[in-house]
């Protein structure tokens, strides 16, 4: 019985190893920069079990036929569980950093906002899958603003600023290779500069601009605001072009870099692998994006199609923003390095994509795009 169970569940399995490939080697390099070589593995070991756990949803995601998500009332459920969940974290969060993101479960801690991205991914590719032929009307920017809106000011007002501006950019990325019309995009980009000059014109106090100021250029304040981000770019810069030695990154090691393992993680690798070694680590994420952009074109409707569309842009603006926070061209906003950042919320999360993608893949019948 139990061995005619493994070769069904085995038959189900519709794995792209050209998806599991690289974002594995992704994972590992993040796991490499963790270990500490001495005592003190906590996050190595944690972070272990966390890929362990990541890997078998993979697989198990990739055995369900996720045809069924094409119903909009199961999308809409899934919306407002989300939506309660986010809720519920102002009252029974855990504050962490001065943000209530998280929901600390003893054993472990859950933060919403990464499957409230992936969400807001499945319910936006669905709004605009069943609205193609008519998507060039305005009134689609303003409804489908609506569902992100929503996630959106949840997770701002946790505060979370960094999952708010990547809830913001989905959307916006979303609605580019959704077919809407570029002029009403351009009204609506438009009347959002025209709100954003007034706000700072007349509205923002000196100290609120001044603050805005120190986010947008941290390395302004290298003693103060820009410490982290002044630290990531000599982590970055110090690693030359072969890098300094597996276990010798003396910003990450001896702490003058901090949350190397999250937010720095990128530049904590790039001190011991070098140029060499941050750029093989690109070519794995180009690769794993290529992918994603290739099962894209085979899906079998619109919707898997728009669901990967959105997939690639989830990784895109976190691997883009994080690497460029490590390298000081950004603000220095928390946001993780797909896959390679410690953490299970957005590991658990990432892998579970990369599963539904995959299943998606192996349904497909044909070039939808």
């Amino acid at each position: 019985m139990v061995q005619q169970a493994i070769h069904n569940f085995a038959e189900r399995m519709h794995v792209d190893w050209l998806l599991f490939v690289p974002a594995m080697l992704i994972s590992l390099a993040g796991l490499v920069t963790m270990d500490s070589f001495s005592a003190d593995q906590y996050f190595f070991v944690r972070q272990s079990i966390w890929i362990l756990v990541s890997v078998i949803l993979f697989f198990v995601a990739s055995s369900i036929d996720w045809r069924f998500l094409r119903r909009t009332r199961i999308l809409v459920f899934i919306f407002l569980i989300t939506v309660v969940v986010l809720l519920l974290l102002f009252g029974l969060g855990h504050v962490v950093k001065g943000a209530e993101s998280w929901f600390n479960l003893g054993f472990f801690a859950f933060q919403p906002s990464d499957p409230a991205k992936f969400v807001t991914i499945l319910i936006l590719a669905k709004y605009f899958s069943r609205r193609h032929v008519e998507i060039a009307n305005i009134r689609h920017i303003l409804v489908s603003s609506i569902y992100a809106f929503i996630i959106f000011i949840l997770v701002f007002l946790q505060p979370d600023f960094g999952g708010a501006v990547i809830i913001f950019l989905i959307w916006f990325g979303m609605l580019l290779v959704s077919g809407i019309s570029k002029k009403h995009l351009a009204i609506v980009a438009g009347l959002c500069l025209v709100v954003w000059v007034g706000l700072w014109v007349f509205v923002f106090q000196p100290y609120q601009k001044a603050r805005i100021e120190s986010f947008i250029h941290p390395l302004a304040d290298i003693h103060g605001a820009g410490y982290n981000a002044y630290q990531s770019t000599i982590a970055v810069g110090s690693g030359q072009i072969l890098g300094k030695g597996i276990g010798q990154g003396s910003q990450s090691k001896l702490l003058f870099l901090p949350e190397f393992q999250t937010d720095f993680i990128f530049a904590a690798f790039a001190e011991e692998w070098g140029l060499l070694g941050a750029s093989l680590l690109l070519i794995l994420c180009a690769v794993l994006l290529w992918r994603i952009i290739g099962n894209a074109i085979v899906s079998a409707s619109n919707f898997e199609a728009l669901f990967a569309l959105g997939i690639f842009i989830l990784f895109s603006i976190h691997i883009g923003i994080h690497a460029g926070m490590n390298m000081g061209f950004l603000p220095v906003t928390g946001i993780t390095f797909p896959f390679m950042s410690y953490g299970g919320s957005h590991l658990a999360t990432e892998w579970f994509a990369l599963g539904m993608l995959s299943s998606m893949k192996g349904y497909s019948h044909g070039s939808r795009l």
